[in-house]
């Protein structure tokens, strides 16, 4: 499911100057301006292209505004989930007012809207652009999980290049590695064993269609990459009993004999225990001639922790 947190309550900015903002009207000095006049006035100035793309490079007229006004309309936006105008806005206050706390602020806003316009380069990039000023900021860690959630958002079929999977790992490691306390991290582990399940899948893909194309030395490595790389994954079972499948090719009958007994050691009920049982019967071999030891042994030198 795609989910997003909306990001973190950070605390209140207070407003400079004369300027004040209430909840009907906004008072710049000594004129008052209706937030439905203003709103009409700004969205005059918007002018959205059908591309996503060139979207982006869209900019408001250059009318300078107080920060908190651009500001409050940015989140109405966001609020409203006009998420174009909302990128225009946010990106108007850092245009405006570079140096300023709301600058800081409406960088992250504007990730998280383009997170939800479904724009992940451009998610990316502003929350990089972020960190890149910021990497000590209040934000940092909501920062390094959306650029995570982006790649993990976009992780494609097995049967495709997994260049985004393996970015999107290498995220969520990296959140888990500098905020181990944080639910980002909690929710990055349960993410990673999703990547890791699928980059195993990977792998298996791989390794069977070497092994249909009678390939059995690079065969042999994927499934054995399984095995001992994405040991806690469901892929485990099938591997162990590819691997007896390919080592019989190989008329290696002592190596399959002792991947059927880890395969029954941790996975007795699978019913690739029982293929790789039947197979061995076959040659005439027991999966059980190993002894218990020995096959642990085995087992911790390829699966730690298997059960």
């Amino acid at each position: 499911m795609r989910f997003l947190p909306s990001p973190p309550q950070l605390p209140s900015l207070q407003t400079t100057g004369d300027d004040e903002i209430g909840p009907v009207q906004i008072k710049c000095g000594p004129m008052k301006i209706s937030r439905l006049a203003l709103l009409i006035f700004l969205s005059s100035t918007l002018g959205l292209t059908a591309c996503q793309g060139a979207r982006r490079a869209k900019e408001l007229a250059y009318v300078e505004r107080p920060v908190e006004n651009l500001y409050t309309l940015a989140t109405d936006e966001l609020d409203a989930r006009d998420y174009d105008n909302a990128i225009l806005l946010f990106n108007e206050v850092e245009r405006q007012h570079p140096y300023s706390e709301w600058a800081r602020r409406s960088a992250i806003m504007s990730a998280y809207a383009s997170y939800q316009a479904r724009d992940y380069e451009a998610a990316i990039l502003t929350a990089q652009r972020y960190l890149a000023v910021n990497p000590a900021g209040e934000a940092a860690p909501y920062a390094h999980y959306l650029i995570a959630v982006c790649y993990f958002d976009q992780i494609i079929d097995v049967g495709r290049d997994q260049k985004t999977t393996q970015l999107a790992q290498g995220a969520l490691l990296d959140i888990v590695r500098r905020y181990p306390e944080s639910d980002y991290a909690r929710d990055a582990a349960l993410k990673l064993d999703m990547v890791q399940d699928h980059l195993a899948g990977k792998e298996m893909e791989i390794g069977r269609w070497y092994l249909r194309r009678n390939q059995h030395l690079p065969a042999l490595n994927r499934f054995k990459t399984v095995v001992e790389n994405f040991d806690t994954t469901a892929h485990v079972p099938e591997a162990l009993h590819r691997l007896v499948e390919t080592y019989l090719s190989l008329g290696l009958r002592q190596e399959a004999v002792t991947a059927a007994a880890v395969l029954g050691y941790n996975y007795p009920a699978s019913p690739w225990y029982r293929d790789s049982y039947r197979l061995l019967s076959g040659e005439g071999m027991e999966a059980d001639l190993v002894a218990a030891p020995q096959s642990r042994t085995w087992l911790n030198r390829l699966i730690p922790g298997g059960k």
